[in-house]
């Protein structure tokens, strides 16, 4: 009789001999099991709530491990986050593939289980164009910096064993890694000369063959986005896996969303001819055509399309600009965070869909003046690219995509080449990405299994409270489309009630702060943060917020030996992560991503802050726009949604203290809201069993 997950997971399965007492089978983890492993079976969809320390990596790893092998099928599993692919393929999927399957004395013979780390195209380099770029980088690459980043892609690709991103040291000039990654529209396929080294290539003959991939979010949901136009470049599968599912519909609603950047649009205007240096890919194209008219005239194109482009982004900017002078603006208001919503078409002037679609005809004529095959294939790349910007500003202007919400921002930054300018983007996504995922993903011929370890949350009727898995999962199910899924809501094996004090303040630190020059929340951070010495995380919901309280604290912190690490202000959020752990007094100040996917096991996180419970912004253009979809319908907006999402952020938070079975803090929670608002008992409930509020001044 064949293996089932749960017996491999069991007290005395295969797993906990070989690990000893390394391994504790968790009620838990064998109900997950279990019930994945039917969803499989059933081809059907599940959604589970496991709570941090069920294993549900195991619980799902085995499960897909035995269809691929014993069944002969496809599985894909994605991740949110970085760190989850890692332990994933470095570390869960070995472990358990020794344990299952061995690797055969004859070592000839093929494994069983074939698993593979997917990535997108984009991360991998080509050897053929790094070769192109080496040989007329003097030519084409407009500084020093950018040679001397294209030397250190060079010196790397020596070394690099799988070509990808992933161990590139950093550049000077990141763009520099677009002039010589893998790109499907300059792909010359068996006809390049490095066909058989190509890194790109030997991935994709891994992943034909492959049983197991693993991918992220981002990947998994363009791929979805491209099979509607018969262009999704995953093979096929039979089942699927979304861990950390929570950031499901955020992500999907990127990807089904069309984005514009001026940022991308000047770089490939500028690859093609910066006239600040006179250098481009056209410049040294005239030398070898020995006619220099048609270059000209596509170098005269160039500047068109960039006075078209400053037009085109300085009419968002100005936009932008106006909504924060008052809340009358016709286009709606997002001033104070740099962002407008558009809510009719024809806001933006569009002279740049025809100025660049006018350059992709030209360099796609110029593809039959040039001599080289490799130089006929750069051009249609650079042809597809700007065809493809024509479309994206035609669509977004036009408001072409139904039930999708517009909008504008702007946000300072550096541009290639270390000077500042102002980051200015028009983008669109759909108002309810539910429909298209029910169509696209739950209505195929696949198993879909979605976990977290936040996918719950109560609605208040009244003054009523409901209960039960289904209610439960109600918010997830109705945003994602896919209603009729199986639920499954499974508590932490942890003992929270013993492992951590929750503290919720008052308002209290107003009085506190007269006289000083610390805000309230500045005040209450910094009483809380004395009190286990570090170790804290401090999370915010703005950036603004975060970078005043880091103003105002990084003297008395550092007065106190504690050293203060900003997210946004001290380096990538990798780097300071890395700092965190070193240092046991440290206090991270973080927003957004450190809400979440952050695991710090042991003393060196004993204190989490939560600033303010994490609604979404009401002014934010896809915000709103749920807003009023749900409002037109009869409903309650802020109990239907802005309650539901703020709960599940709040439990993220909260999960980010308690990561093993010694572990032991405190959350503090410094918004007395908690306490005096009607919903705030939703937030409470929301936490562990058995958990005590202890309320302070």
């Amino acid at each position: 009789m064949p293996l089932t997950a749960s017996d491999v997971l069991s007290m005395n399965g295969p797993v906990a001999v070989r690990l000893g007492g390394g391994f504790e089978a968790r009620e838990q983890q064998l109900r997950m099991a279990d019930a994945v492993a039917a969803t499989f079976e059933s081809k059907s969809h599940l959604l589970v709530e496991a709570g941090t320390g069920v294993g549900k990596s195991f619980a799902y790893l085995v499960p897909a491990m035995l269809r691929a092998v014993e069944r002969n099928e496809t599985v894909v599993i994605a991740t949110h986050t970085i760190a989850l692919q890692e332990q994933l393929i470095e570390k869960d999927i070995p472990l358990l593939e020794s344990i299952l399957y061995p690797a055969p004395a004859d070592e000839t013979q093929p494994r069983p289980l074939r698993a593979v780390l997917v990535k997108g195209r984009g991360n991998y380099l080509s050897t053929r164009r790094l070769r192109m770029a080496s040989e007329r980088g003097e030519r084409t690459l407009p500084d020093a910096a950018s040679r001397r980043s294209l030397a250190v892609i060079q010196d790397w690709a020596y070394e690099t064993t799988d070509g990808t991103l992933s161990t590139l040291p950093t550049l000077e000039r990141p763009g520099v890694w677009d002039r010589v990654q893998s790109d499907s529209g300059n792909c010359m396929g068996k006809r390049c000369s490095t066909y058989q080294q190509c890194f790109y290539q030997k991935a994709r003959a891994q992943l034909e063959g492959a049983n197991l991939l693993i991918c992220n979010h981002a990947l998994f949901f363009s791929d979805l986005a491209l099979r509607a136009e018969d262009a999704g470049f995953l093979p096929k599968y039979h089942h699927v896996v979304l861990d950390e599912a929570h950031g499901v519909e955020d992500v999907a609603s990127d990807h089904f969303g069309v984005a514009l950047s001026e940022g991308r649009v000047n770089h490939l205007l500028n690859t093609l001819y910066s006239p600040r240096v006179g250098r481009g890919y056209l410049s040294q194209l005239a030398v070898m055509l020995g006619d220099s008219a048609p270059v000209e005239a596509a170098i005269r194109l160039v500047d068109q399309a960039a006075t078209a482009s400053r037009a085109f982004f300085e009419s968002v900017a100005e936009h932008v600009r106006g909504a924060g002078q008052g809340p009358q603006s016709p286009f709606g208001r997002g001033g104070d965070s740099g962002t407008i919503r558009f809510r009719s078409a024809g806001a933006v002037s569009n002279a740049l869909t025809p100025a660049i679609r006018e350059l992709g005809l030209r360099l796609r004529a110029m593809r039959e003046m040039v001599k080289g095959e490799a130089d006929t294939f750069e051009l249609n790349a650079y042809a597809l690219r700007a065809e493809q910007i024509a479309q994206d500003a035609d669509l977004l202007v036009t408001q072409g995509m139904p039930g999708a919400v517009y909008w504008g921002e702007t946000s300072g930054g550096d541009d290639d080449f270390g000077g500042a300018r102002l980051r200015v983007n028009l983008s669109c996504s759909p108002i309810e990405v539910g429909p298209l995922l029910r169509e696209r993903l739950f209505r195929q011929d696949h198993s879909v299994v979605l976990t977290s370890a936040t996918l719950t949350t109560r609605t208040v009727v009244g003054s009523e409270t409901k209960e039960g898995a289904e209610t439960a999962f109600a918010h997830v199910i109705s945003r994602l489309g896919c209603e009729g899924a199986s639920t499954l809501q499974l508590g932490s094996p942890f003992d929270h009630a013993r492992q951590v004090r929750v503290f919720v303040h008052t308002d209290a630190a107003t009085a506190a702060s007269r006289g000083t020059a610390l805000s309230p929340l500045s005040v209450g951070i910094l009483k809380h943060v004395e009190e286990t010495e570090g170790g804290a995380f401090v999370l915010f919901t703005s950036f603004a917020s975060l970078n005043r309280c880091a103003s105002e604290l990084a003297g008395p912190l550092a007065e106190r030996g504690l050293p203060l690490l900003a997210q946004g202000r001290d380096g990538s959020r990798s780097h300071i992560l890395g700092r965190f752990r070193q240092d046991r007094r440290s206090v991270l100040f973080g927003a957004a991503s450190f809400w979440q996917g952050v695991d710090v096991k042991g003393e060196g996180l004993r204190n989490v802050i939560i600033t303010k419970l994490p609604f979404d912004p009401p002014d934010r253009p896809l915000t709103q726009a749920r807003n009023e979809l749900i409002e037109a319908r009869g409903g309650n907006a802020f109990m239907e949604d802005s309650i539901p999402r703020a709960v599940m952020k709040f439990k993220q938070g909260f999960g980010r203290l308690i990561r093993g079975r010694e572990d032991r803090g405190r959350v503090v929670v410094l918004d007395s809201r908690v306490l005096t608002a009607r919903y705030g008992r939703l937030f409470i409930k929301a936490l562990p069993q058995g958990m005590e509020i202890e309320v302070i001044d």
